[in-house]
């Protein structure tokens, strides 16, 4: 049985910082690109961030680039999302999710496992 299961979320204050973590089990992690959604209320889940099998290719919503990171560590079964300089307008629910193929995948459909997700909340 698959499962991710995310972790890190929280309340913090406009300019501070989050570490995300997505532990997955069940599947062999190394073959399975893994994004960050987010979903804010009345809104549809959006990409934030990917990254591809290995960890070589990497994707950045336009809103996050330069603020958020991505990265994985295939020992662990983990993915991480640094988030730093964290906006009100980050406020969502941040869902891991996987994808059995090599490359980056963009869209909510084009995955295949999905964890809970986790609240984000920033104040200004």
């Amino acid at each position: 049985q698959v499962q991710l299961v995310e972790s890190g979320g929280g309340l913090v204050q406009a300019g501070g910082s989050l570490r995300l973590s997505c532990a997955a089990s069940g599947l062999t992690f190394s073959s399975y690109a893994m994004g960050w959604f987010r979903q804010a209320p009345g809104k549809e889940r959006e990409i934030v961030v990917g990254i591809n099998r290995s960890g070589g290719s990497k994707y950045y919503a336009g809103s996050v680039k330069g603020r958020f990171t991505i990265s994985r560590d295939n020992a662990k079964n983990t993915v991480y999302l640094q988030m730093n300089s964290l906006k009100p307008e980050d406020t969502a629910v941040y869902y891991c999710a996987a994808r059995l193929h090599y490359g980056l995948g963009y869209a909510p459909h084009e995955y295949d496992y999905w964890g809970q997700g986790t609240q984000v909340t920033v104040s200004s």
